[in-house]
């Protein structure tokens, strides 16, 4: 449902009427459900009227691809794209009559059938009303229904006009595959959808349960429109029906009583229990899926962290035969893999605990910096380290490559800009642009040697930065001198998870 703040109605509305207008306006999409049709709530402002609520069915197509909120409607000239709007806004808005007359949708030339009900506070109009909109065609399907569904209709939308559809708010609406049923006040089912009868078929009730007192029926109807009863408010249930699971949404009916003579006076208004509208929703196929994903995440989260296992496991033994090789070149060689390898490890560390599969890389980098203070950095240096920037989430692909590239660079940086252990600071900038990410990795060490082009430089490091930017991140790569020190970029389009 689409609602203006309450504070922007610019209206002569006491505080009581206003009160009033936000409880028409929660029961608009329940309204819009079962009545087949668009809704919005009007509000008279000076020689305008102008739609401050709107909910579109979920049980039929709705009419109208653009909002209504906000729409002016002049109450002295009418409307270029629709004639009758003006007439019927005039009837409820200053009359206090319902009234409803045809139209035409000028976009799609299609006829449609408007409603307009004054809105009562005490049983006397205010400058609100609420519009109905259907097509002409889902408006004859509606009257070809029960007589006894029509007049709970009926009925429904004269207590949603008096703001007594109470306890709707945030509750499951009526969607074209749900059921339908109408108990009437003696507990008796005196009508049943089409797909509301094939639900209880596939509970075994195959006679005819129109008549029957729902008592009869061995499911949990009896309760539920007994507490909507009692409690004169909508009742929600999930219950487990058979082998099926069920949303029932139980709506006490009532009517308001006219005097038939003068006499009767003391009976205008009185409410009348007429019985319940019952929804029905069939849970069970979602929550089947529901449980296979649940059961297929837990089986995911268990591979990844059997590969982080195994992956440290490989780590472990590259580092053992680093620390037995007797080459300098080699033991650096073996130290930069293990580190490789712990930088994957750590995304799939992040995995078995991220059901989502998306992957907050100001954390990975939080943990690849942990990761490297304790393996990497020789114990007599002193070089710290910043993380900064907010919380970035990107898909399993894209972390694991902003990974690997965080780790390089971070390496290459421990290898060049801090000769002799000499102190110095590593920074990485993580910057949300969008719809792109920029990944920063600057030092303040010596700096980019006198004639270094990065651009052509083969190193094992800056080449897998490379083809890890251009390749998987499609994105760019460039370094440049810091001052002091030096500063490479990493910028990229962010990915969705279905990327991976």
């Amino acid at each position: 449902m689409l609602l203006e703040p309450i504070d922007a109605w610019d209206t002569e509305l006491t505080p009581a009427e206003v009160e009033l207008l936000r409880r028409v306006a929660e029961g608009l999409p329940l309204v819009a459900d079962i009545s087949r049709a668009d809704a919005t709530l009007w509000v008279k402002q000076g020689k305008e009227a102008v739609v401050v609520a709107q909910a579109k069915p979920r049980s039929i197509a709705s009419l109208y691809r653009q909002t209504w909120l906000g729409r002016r409607q002049s109450l002295e000239e009418p409307a270029a794209d629709f004639p009758q709007l003006r007439a019927v806004l005039l009837e409820a808005l200053e009359r206090g009559r319902r009234a409803q007359a045809g139209d035409k949708l000028l976009e799609q030339g299609a006829a449609i059938v408007r409603q307009v009900f004054p809105i009562l506070h005490q049983g006397r109009p205010i400058r609100a009303a609420m519009q109905l909109e259907t097509s002409l065609i889902a408006w004859e399907r509606q009257k070809r229904r029960s007589p006894s569904f029509q007049r709970a209709v009926t009925w429904l939308q004269e207590m949603a006009v008096r703001g007594d559809l109470r306890g709707t708010a945030g509750m499951p609406g009526l969607s074209e595959w749900d059921g339908i049923l109408f108990v009437d006040d003696s507990y008796r089912i005196q009508y049943l959808s089409g797909i509301a009868n094939n639900l209880y078929r596939r509970l075994g009730y195959l006679n005819e349960l129109r008549g029957l007192h729902v008592g009869d029926l061995q499911t949990h109807d009896e309760v539920l429109v007994r507490q909507a009863f009692e409690t004169l408010q909508c009742q929600v249930h999930q219950v487990d029906e058979g082998p099926l699971n069920w949303t029932r949404m139980a709506l006490p009916i009532w009517s308001y009583r006219q005097p038939w003579w003068p006499l009767n006076g003391r009976d205008q208004e009185r409410p009348v229990l007429r019985g319940a509208l019952v929804l029905v929703h069939d849970n069970t196929e979602a929550l089947r899926k529901a449980q296979e994903v649940r059961v297929l995440n837990a089986m995911v989260k268990d591979v990844h962290h059997r590969v982080k296992n195994n992956l440290q496991k490989v780590a472990s033994l590259l580092r053992m035969q680093a620390r037995r090789a007797t080459n300098p070149e080699t033991r650096r060689e073996l130290e930069e893999a293990v580190n490789r390898i712990l930088a994957v490890s750590t995304i799939h560390e992040f995995l078995t605990q991220s059901p989502d599969q998306l992957i907050n890389i100001r954390e990975i980098s939080q943990r690849i910096v942990s990761k490297t203070q304790r393996s990497a950095i020789h114990p007599e240096a002193e070089v710290s380290f910043q993380v900064l920037g907010p919380a970035i989430y990107l898909p399993t692909r894209q972390a694991t490559a902003c990974a690997l590239v965080i780790d390089e660079l971070i390496i290459n940086a421990l290898k060049y800009a801090f000769p002799d252990q000499a102190a110095g600071r590593i920074t990485i900038a993580l910057e949300d642009l969008g719809d792109q990410v920029q990944i920063q990795v600057e030092d303040n060490g010596v700096g980019l040697p006198t004639g270094f082009d990065w651009q052509t430089t083969e190193t094992l490091g800056l080449s897998i930065v490379r083809i890890l930017v251009e390749d998987d991140l499609k994105g760019t790569f460039t370094m440049a001198p810091a001052d002091p020190g030096t500063r490479a970029v990493v910028q990229f389009k962010k990915g969705s998870p279905t990327d991976d």
